[in-house]
């Protein structure tokens, strides 16, 4: 049972920190848009790079962009939180049962991995070269919540079997 506890409070973890990014992002939403806006413009990039020529510069494509990272958030959030009450509700059922009801977990947190690595580290690290900017960079931080919410990951993809603690 102790295995299973720590799967589900690691799953309703990850669901508490989405929606604390997604009540950041709403509350404060310039702070953030800010970021996404000199991502995407490219402007504290190396002077001189060529790969300036992805920039894009029409503010409705930062709206956009920033609103679809929002969405993306609270999708998580609210995938990892149906995930978690599956999870508890199937705590005292057989490992079957238990491993079954896993599937919303494993479908929330790789939402959840997606995002860090789509759109983070491949589009705004790569493709924005967001990588060159001593401002506004943040793939450490993505980094950091993709190892973060990978090893959840790993840890409840692991099959229960009946003799677990």
């Amino acid at each position: 049972m102790t295995i299973r506890v720590a799967k589900m409070l690691l799953v309703f973890s990850v669901a508490l920190f989405y929606f604390v990014i997604f009540f950041n992002n709403v509350t404060d939403y310039d702070s953030n848009y800010q970021f996404v806006r000199h991502v995407l413009l490219m402007d504290t990039t190396f002077p001189g790079n060529h790969g300036m020529w992805h920039a894009i510069q029409a503010p409705w494509v930062d709206a956009a962009f920033y609103a679809s990272i929002i969405g993306w958030e609270a999708l998580s959030m609210l995938l990892c939180l149906a995930a978690g009450m599956k999870l508890a509700g199937a705590l005292r059922e057989s490992a079957t049962m238990f491993n079954s009801a896993k599937r919303w977990a494993v479908i929330a947190l790789t939402v959840s991995l997606l995002q860090w690595l789509v759109a983070f580290l491949i589009v705004g690290g790569e493709w924005f070269l967001m990588w060159q900017s001593k401002d506004w960079n943040g793939q450490d931080a993505a980094v950091r919540m993709f190892i973060v919410v990978g090893i959840a990951l790993l840890f409840v993809a692991q099959p229960d079997t009946e003799e677990q603690p």
